[in-house]
Parts: C-alpha cells; structure tokens; sequence
C-alpha cells in the first residue's frame, strides 16, 4: 500500500482543564466576552470534549490528546511581583487585582488550535513533520502558554527523525501568531503533497495597509511567511491571504471563525478575505479538483456566523467515505438562518456531504468551537505508529480522571482558592502518568 494511501489528518484535542471558568479574557472574542462572570462546570466541559473526540476516532478517523496546562501560573505572579508561597501568592494576587489571577488561571490552553502551526512530511522539504508553538502575545493569558505547549509537543512527538518542534517565533508585536486557527492546508487528498494557505490580520512591519479599528489582528504575515520559511515549505505551497478587517471588528478574531478547509474545500464566509477572488484563481490553479464553498452574507450573516460558529465546526474526511463532514456545534442547529444554509446545502450531491452537531456548549460559551480545540498533525503509517497513546486507549480511564479530579462548579471567586492549585497538580501528575508524558509540568520539574 503506498504512503499517500496510509497517510491521515489526525486530530489532537485540548482536554479542557481543571481551572476551566467564564472570565472574560479575550478581548475581541465576542462569546468570551459576553459571558463574563457566568459559572462554569470544568468536569462538563472536559466530558464534552471527550465525547467528541470518541465520536471522531468511532469514524476512524486517529484522534490524539493534548493535556491542560498547570494552573493558576503561579511563576507568572512571581514575575509580577507578588511572593511568599504559592498560596499567599494567590490570596495576595485575588485581593490586589483580580483580573491577575483570572489571567494566571486560564484554561485557554484547552483551544489547541492555537497551539501551534503543523506541516506535514510530504510537504516539507527534509522529509519531517514541523511544528511551530505560536507566541500568542496578543494576550497575556495566551502568551505565557508556549513554553509548555513546545514541551508537550516534543513529549509527544518525541522522534527528532520524524519531527521537529521549533521554538516560537519572537515575542514582539511584528510577529504575533496565533498558530493553525490562521492556517488550511489543501490538497486533492490528505496523503497527496499540499497547499498551505496561511491567513493574516495586518502586516506587522507596516502601518499602512488596511487593518481593524475596533479589535486587534492577531496574525501578522510576517509571522506567517515566517513559519512557512521553518516548515520548509517550497514557495508554491505556501499562499497568503489577509482577513476582511470588517470582520475581525465583528468578533472574527481568528481565519477559522470565518472560513475552514480540508483536502480540496474551502468553506467561507463571502466577507472572509480581503481579494476573494484572487485567492480563489491562485488555489484553483494549485489545487487539483479545487472547490470552494462560499456562504452568502445574505443567507447568513457575520453576526449569525460569529453566535453560531458555523465556520469554527471541523471538516473531517473518515476512511471510506467520499465527501467531508461538517462536525458543527449544536448552536448551529439552534440558529435559524445557520440551519436553513446547512439543510439546504449540505448533503447528497453537495461537496460536504453530511453535518453531525455536537454539544460543546462550555467551550462555546467561552469563545471556541470543534474547530478550535483540535489541531490537526497529517501523518503516515510510520509516523502514527511513533506517537501514543490515542484516543482509544486512554478515553474511559480519562473519564474517570475529570470524574475524580475535577469540580462540577467554578466561579470567579473559586479562583482565589489555594486548594484549587493543589486539586490541579494531582490531577496533572496524574495525567502525565496515564499519557505517558515524564515530567513536562513547571511544578514536577521543580521537585
């Protein structure tokens, strides 16, 4: 059997953490702001995902998992100032700036779309998987997450023949990347060399071009073409495209909001990018068999598409079949304008060829859909056989895990408590043992 034929798109999720909570963080993320000061459920929003996951890897489809990150960050409030213990440290950050210890607190690391940036083997010029940690430095909650992912992912993918993890991109403002939620890669099949369309907010090193008002642009194509340069990825293969700022100034403030791709389709907002129809005529020419599947604002709106998530839902091939599938949150089906477009336009005879809606209400609620918590790792045969464990191995002894270790209820005044951060580093010890990681944690490594 040849490469192309053994080779698929895996997709590693987040597992949502213990520290799971509504606080508002993401300026520019309209869900995640609007629902500011709501409690949360940490065990429901792990199970979601979990469940997920499940539903995927029954398709046949190689669902991996990415662990939560340690928090509260409590080195984070040591660089900020406060001191004594991890616990006076916590009760000193609650008491002087709230909004300090929510930030050292964010379970965001759960949207492992923004992990990173992945190229395949097939593409890349030295024949290995790449990974790039993305800087997150438009906000700080996101931004003190890289050097804990690049441990993760090099704990995971630990065969430095096959894969490569390369060190985030500088922190400055030029080069702020948010990882694969700004990346697609397109191709006739998975295991067929690819196109990798890389989509941005603004140029970092010019003031001059168009750029939002309202909210930030979170990628720069400096970043972008940057992360091409370390996949090496040969110059046809990498495409840039900029985001509408109109959009980002409605809530859009990643690409997969707006549009996502898998194999030969492209599904997207008509507001989406700002020279539509070049980049059509520029992927049309690089991608055999090339389709687009363009949503009209007049059937559905941006705000519909920002409330909804019609565009963060995941497009997954499995095994055997011949048409993608719309993995979509319930929202979508909650929606009316989003159901009409859907029931119309997905199915029989249609380039997506069906639409299955999952309940990730936790994670919506907080700013990120099916889309955001996975990333997606194109792998061979080989490479698959490298990596462990999957989904499949592990899902029943991690619903026992989030059964035992994780509170039903958290609010943002549960934040201040200490024992929230020794409930978090049981678990986590834990974790690592029944995935098989060593000692990738901060509080582990310091033991």
């Amino acid at each position: 059997m040849s490469p192309a034929m053994t080779t698929l798109e895996a997709n590693f999720d987040g597992l949502v953490g213990p520290t799971h909570n509504y606080a508002g963080l993401s300026y520019g993320n309209v869900a995640s702001t609007s629902h500011a000061g709501a409690v949360a459920s940490p065990a429901r929003a792990a199970l979601q995902g979990l469940s997920k996951m499940k539903a995927l890897a029954a398709l046949g489809l190689p669902q991996g998992v990415l662990p939560p990150q340690e928090r509260p960050d409590v080195r984070l409030l040591h660089r900020l100032g406060f001191r004594g213990s991890d616990a006076e440290m916590i009760e000193a950050a609650a008491k002087a700036d709230p909004t300090l210890l929510a930030v050292a607190s964010s379970a965001s690391a759960m949207w492992t779309a923004n992990a990173a940036t992945v190229a395949p083997s097939l593409d890349a010029e030295d024949g290995r998987v790449h990974f790039t940690p993305a800087n997150l430095i438009e906000k700080v909650h996101r931004a003190i997450e890289p050097e804990t992912t690049a441990r993760v992912l090099s704990a995971i993918f630990a065969d430095r023949e096959r894969f490569v993890v390369h060190a985030p991109l500088p922190a400055a403002s030029s080069f702020g990347d948010e990882g694969a939620a700004n990346h697609t890669r397109l191709t006739p099949e998975v295991g067929e060399p690819g196109v990798h369309l890389f989509v941005y907010g603004r140029e970092g090193l010019r003031g001059d071009r168009p750029a939002p008002r309202r909210y930030p642009a979170r990628q720069t194509l400096e970043a972008s073409r940057a992360v091409a340069r370390l996949h090496r990825l040969p110059e046809a293969r990498a495409v840039f495209a900029q985001q509408t700022p109109a959009v980002i100034d409605q809530g859009v403030f990643h690409n997969d909001v707006i549009a996502v791709g898998h194999e030969r389709v492209l599904f997207f907002h008509e507001e989406a990018f700002v020279d539509e129809a070049a980049l059509l005529e520029t992927l049309g020419e690089r991608v055999e068999g090339f389709t687009p599947v363009r949503v009209p604002a007049a059937e559905v709106s941006v705000q519909d598409a920002v409330r909804s998530y019609l565009f963060n839902s995941q497009l997954v091939r499995p095994p055997g079949w011949e048409r993608p599938l719309l993995v979509a949150p319930e929202e979508c089906r909650e929606n009316d304008a989003v159901r009409a477009w859907i029931e119309a336009n997905v199915g029989e005879g249609q380039p997506i060829g069906e639409a299955r809606f999952f309940d990730l209400r936790e994670s919506m609620q907080n700013g990120g859909g099916p889309a955001c918590l996975r990333l997606r790792v194109v792998l061979t045969a080989e490479e698959r056989a490298a990596v462990s464990p999957w989904i499949d191995d592990v899902h029943d002894a991690l619903v026992a895990w989030v059964k035992r270790h994780y509170r039903d209820r958290l609010s943002a005044d549960d934040l201040a408590d200490p024992q929230l951060l020794d409930e978090s580093r049981t678990a986590l010890d834990a974790l690592t043992q029944l995935l098989g990681l060593g000692s990738v944690y901060p509080f582990q490594q310091n033991r």
